[in-house]
This record gives structure tokens, C-alpha cells and sequence, in this order.
């Protein structure tokens, strides 16, 4: 392959897997994006992203120049420093294309990333839900449980969705009923501050687990317990959810799935997403059998006289865990413009 290629050099940071890859700009006016490959690390694996970035571009041939590169990272961007989240590591973005040997890089929040990937989609990357009106104009929010809680926006101007980067996964929990109310007492007492990711990510699935055994609203198998000693909690009482061997593993994600699609609603109602509601991370995909049922969307619609406007938005599952990557590497082909390079605009 010649080696004259401008590349771009795009990566996804989670709590738990850091995604990267290398991405050739095809010519013409599609300006569709070609992968020339890619890899998954663990995040816990390095201290430092432009260490993780450089065991990246180690492991494989660099076929031309990188000209920009784009990394979706979990936190916000408080002077030109990102800590991220779960992981503990102060990005300076200034310090970051010395480091990288890169002229031009970016920084986006995880999830207005992920929200830049949207375009990226194919129809057989996300499960439909609620087809509602069938419009994609209009605003449209995704929301992300997986280590963390994500939540972003995409602003329509009429013309094409412009993502916005928030921490709406850390405002307050909400409790919608008496056993919420009481799974918020319990984590107060834990906590202080019960934010919505306590309950609604990974570590939230484990926390309501512990809420209904730890006040006799469910009891523990032994069985059960055992694994968990060694194993993925989440993953475990959702397996034993779904074949309902588990009365207490049941439960805990039926309350898992209205908190998630109460939460939902909210951002649609604060977004006004009549274009649509998505759904990514890490759990959504796993967990398919649950948002089929009508537990979830019935939560998302229970807001009183708003319910018609609820019912008239789209919501998608999005199944493709390289959205965020997909979306850091548009970004980065944008960028490629300011360096001369005639970039087609963008369209979700």
C-alpha cells in the first residue's frame, strides 16, 4: 500500500476497554471512512493515554502520515484538562500532539462521540424499540449505561444533528415509587449523594442487587453468591434473570430498567428529542430481552400529560460497540479541512 495516505488515528476511552484505530479518508464526494485496523485494549492496562495510544500504533503498520487524531474520553473538558472518569487520568490536551508526534488533536466527551457516530449507522446497527412518528429531524439525546452513565444531545439546525457533550449521568436519582424511594434511603446512607449513575450503569445493577438482599426484600442464593465472588456481578444476575431462576436477580433488574427508562424519558423531555432517543453502551445490547418487554417503555412514557409528545419519538438500541470509535474518527476527518483537505459536511 503507498505510504503517502493522510490518516486519521481515532480511539474510544472506557472504564473498562480503550478502542483505537487507523482511518483512510476514501476520495470523492462520499467521504466515507475506510478502516484500515483496529484494536481493544484493557484500560487498566496503562496510566496514561498517549501511553495506551502508543502500545496502539506499536502493534501494527502505520500505512501513510497521521494528520489528526480524535479520542472520545469520559469526563469534561475544564480548561484544556480532562481527568477521566473511572480511571483517573489527567489529559492535557495541549501536551497531547507533541506527545503523539500528531500536528492536530482533539478531545470529545464519550458521548458526543458517540453521538458523532450516529451518522455513522447503519439500519442493522440499532434494534428499534418505538418507531413514533418516524421523523429523524428534529433534536435527538442518547443515553449510555456501561462502566459509567453517559447522556449527550444532538441539536438539529434544520439541517444536520450537531452533538453537545453533558454529565447528566451525575445528576441527582430520582425515585419514581415507594421501593425506589427506599433504594435511595439505603444508598444515602452509603454515599451521601445518590447520582443517577449509582443506579442506572454496571455498578448500579450491583447496588440494587445489594439494596432488596440487604433489607430482606429478596433472599440470596448460595449458588449465586459464590459466583459473584469471582465473576461479573452485572452479568450474573442478568443471566439468572432471564431464565428466572433467581426471584431477587428478577427483581433487581426490573427495577434496573424502570430507573433506566425513567431516566431516558427525562433526557428526551429536557432534549426535546422528537428526532429520536437512543440507547448505547455497554448493557443496552446485552439486555435486549428486558427493553423488549413492556417494562421499559412504559417508564419512559409515565410523564403525566407529556406521554403523547413521548410517544411521537423514535427510540433505537444501538448495537454497534464502535459508535464511539466511529464518531471520534468523523470528527477527526473533519478536522482534516483546517489542513487544507476539502471535507464534505456532515448528515445524520
Amino acid at each position: 500500500m503507498p505510504q503517502n495516505h493522510k490518516l486519521i488515528l481515532a480511539g474510544d476511552l472506557g472504564g473498562t476497554h480503550f478502542r483505537a484505530a487507523l482511518f483512510r479518508l476514501n476520495a470523492g464526494k462520499s467521504g466515507t471512512l475506510k478502516r484500515l485496523r483496529s484494536d481493544r485494549f484493557s484500560s487498566h492496562s496503562f496510566s496514561s493515554l498517549d501511553e495506551a495510544v502508543k502500545s496502539f500504533l506499536s502493534k501494527g503498520d502505520v500505512p501513510g502520515t497521521i494528520m489528526t487524531a480524535c479520542f472520545g474520553v469520559p469526563g469534561p473538558n475544564i480548561g484544556g484538562v480532562v481527568h477521566a472518569t473511572n480511571l483517573n487520568w489527567p489529559i492535557e490536551i495541549s501536551a497531547l500532539p507533541s506527545l503523539l508526534g500528531i500536528p492536530r488533536v482533539a478531545i470529545l466527551n464519550d458521548l458526543e462521540a458517540m453521538a458523532f457516530g450516529i451518522g455513522e449507522l447503519r439500519h442493522s446497527d440499532c434494534l428499534l424499540l418505538q418507531a413514533g412518528a418516524g421523523s429523524r429531524a428534529g433534536n435527538q439525546c442518547i443515553i449510555a449505561p456501561g462502566t459509567g452513565l453517559g447522556e449527550a444531545g444532538l441539536f438539529w439546525d434544520g439541517q444536520r444533528h450537531l452533538p453537545w457533550a453533558s454529565e447528566g449521568g451525575h445528576a441527582d436519582f430520582a425515585p419514581t415509587d415507594d421501593v425506589q424511594a427506599a433504594l435511595l434511603d439505603f444508598l444515602h446512607k452509603e454515599f451521601g449523594r445518590v447520582s443517577c449513575e449509582r443506579v442506572i450503569a454496571g455498578l448500579g445493577i450491583a447496588n440494587i442487587y445489594r439494596f432488596l438482599r440487604d433489607t430482606g426484600r429478596g433472599k440470596e442464593k448460595p449458588v449465586i453468591a459464590e459466583k459473584m465472588l469471582t465473576g461479573d456481578i452485572g452479568a450474573i444476575i442478568d443471566e439468572h434473570s432471564k431464565d428466572n431462576s433467581c426471584a431477587l436477580c428478577r427483581d433487581t433488574m426490573d427495577i434496573f430498567i424502570r430507573i433506566l427508562g425513567s431516566e431516558a424519558g427525562n433526557l428526551a423531555l429536557k432534549t426535546m428529542a422528537t428526532g429520536g432517543v437512543f440507547l448505547g453502551g455497554g448493557i443496552p445490547p446485552r439486555i435486549l430481552e428486558h427493553l423488549r418487554r413492556p417494562l421499559f417503555l412504559e417508564s419512559f412514557l409515565n410523564k403525566g400529560r407529556m406521554r403523547p409528545l413521548l410517544e411521537s419519538m423514535p427510540i433505537s438500541i444501538i448495537l454497534n460497540d464502535d459508535t464511539g470509535l466511529l464518531g471520534a474518527a468523523r470528527y477527526g476527518a473533519r478536522m482534516l479541512s483546517s489542513l487544507g483537505r476539502s471535507i464534505p459536511p456532515m448528515t445524520y
